[in-house]
């Protein structure tokens, strides 16, 4: 099997991302609510205040995640390069974590354990990357070349 050919994509939109996550923050959100307004027990015992606090953090973690910036993503053929638009790429290697045809979770990993940040997760959505999506598709599933290695007789 050959590997894909080399492709790059800039990563700027985020909005199935963003209404997914809001979605599942604000549904954990008003199951909290919905336990504590139905509860027996007084309002402000150790086990709803927990909840209001979880609640809490639900919605901060909800909120935190949304915040994705722009990225440019390159497969050169041997390598994945993962960078801000106007910045130095770092070199690694990209998984796919969730794939549901329009929408793409990659996982990418540096491949040298010093680089920052250790694993970045990349939610793709096909909107806005229409000319692109089956290259990037290829690209994320092909297999990767073997490393190459030298035999003791060559020279």
């Amino acid at each position: 099997m050959r590997a894909a050919p080399a492709c790059q994509i800039s990563l700027r939109r985020f909005g199935v991302w963003r209404s997914a996550v809001l979605a599942l923050a604000a549904l954990g959100v008003a199951g909290t609510a919905a336990w504590l307004i139905t509860r027996e027990a007084a309002l402000l015992s150790p086990g709803s205040i927990a909840a209001v606090c979880a609640t809490g953090l639900i919605a901060a973690a909800g909120a935190s995640l949304t915040k994705m910036t722009a990225v440019d993503l390159r497969w050169d053929g041997l390598m994945w390069h993962l960078g801000p638009p106007a910045g130095e790429p770092i070199a690694g290697h990209v998984g796919v974590a969730i794939d549901l045809g329009a929408w793409m979770l990659l996982r990418f990993a540096p491949a040298s354990p010093q680089a920052r940040p250790r694993l970045t997760w990349l939610p793709v959505q096909r909107h806005g990357l229409e000319p692109q999506w089956h290259a990037l598709r290829c690209a994320v599933y092909s297999p990767r070349p073997a490393p190459a290695q030298d035999t003791p007789g060559d020279f």
